[in-house]
């Protein structure tokens, strides 16, 4: 099984160049960002193998179908008809910079996955949402949340919204434990914070497939831990119960850690645990306490 693998990962890294070209062609309509920490340039090795094997999100196509009548031209760019009808040069969403350099979380979340995650996977989501939303009125990412199962926007927009509070809540020369008004009420909902993180990892580890496990404030402030198939969180109806903020979310697909920990998940969710930045939580638990859902 082992060279069958390693087989099938030569093939797909031989048709890396067609990868390369693809993205190089598309860079312009795509909207992509172009800053230079964000570049879509690969160095040999790391992100050129998760490629590969994971490639990059594709649009729901079913999405401009069933939205054709109101989308219009919008809708047959996404079928391959026709160009978007937003302009490349001004997206309704851009990819934002991580908050830390590529190699900030090592040796626990490595340089080239976060490259890969961050510039690639991440950048496809906003790209998908972007053509999903193209010739609709302007819209915040967080106001879409609720209705984003029924819109067919739960791949692309809660991929969008996901990465930026993943990115957010983790953080160099962190870890520890939380304090002041999230810890008292994580210390009232689960006992200690190694109580806490054992559920919290039994339950990332359960996620069947690919998804998130959370940490979500309910309506009376209490908090509580919930999972997510794929792309789904607490603020999209019918995900979870009704009424939950996500102020933390553990990502569990598996180019997330594939690079580092290959199957090993309970590695990579024990590792999470150090670069988790428990002053923006506490600062998210705050305004999710407040019943505000936290807006990027």
């Amino acid at each position: 099984r082992a060279r069958q693998e390693e087989e099938l990962l030569s093939e797909r890294l031989a048709g890396l160049a067609h990868w390369r070209s693809m993205l190089a062609l598309s860079i312009s309509p795509l909207g992509l960002n172009l800053a230079p920490r964000a570049s879509v340039r690969m160095a040999a090795g790391g992100e050129q193998i998760l490629l590969a094997r994971f490639g990059v999100p594709a649009p729901d196509l079913s999405v401009d179908r069933r939205g054709a009548l109101g989308l219009g031209a919008a809708a047959c760019a996404a079928l391959g008809t026709s160009m978007p009808a937003f302009a490349a040069d001004d997206p309704m969403f851009t990819l934002p910079p991580l908050p830390y350099a590529y190699d900030a979380l090592e040796p626990h979340i490595d340089a080239a996955t976060m490259k890969f995650h961050h510039d690639f996977h991440h950048q496809a989501y906003i790209t998908n949402l972007n053509k999903a939303m193209a010739g609709k009125p302007k819209a915040d990412l967080v106001s879409l949340m609720p209705g984003a199962k029924a819109a067919k926007l739960n791949n692309a927009g809660g991929g969008h919204y996901n990465h930026c509070m993943f990115w957010s809540t983790l953080g160099p020369k962190a870890g520890g434990e939380p304090s002041g008004a999230l810890g008292d009420a994580m210390a009232k909902a689960f006992g200690s914070y190694d109580d806490f993180k054992a559920q919290f990892s039994a339950a990332a580890a359960g996620v069947f497939g690919s998804g998130w496990a959370w940490l979500a404030v309910a309506k009376d402030g209490s908090v509580k831990i919930v999972t997510t198939p794929n792309q789904d969180n607490p603020l999209m109806d019918g995900a979870t119960e009704a009424g939950l903020i996500p102020i933390l979310g553990i990502d569990v697909w598996e180019h997330a850690y594939y690079l580092k920990y290959q199957n090993r998940r309970p590695e990579y969710i024990a590792a999470f645990y150090n670069v988790v930045n428990w002053a923006k939580v506490g600062e998210y638990y705050a305004t999710a306490a407040a019943g505000k859902p936290i807006a990027f």
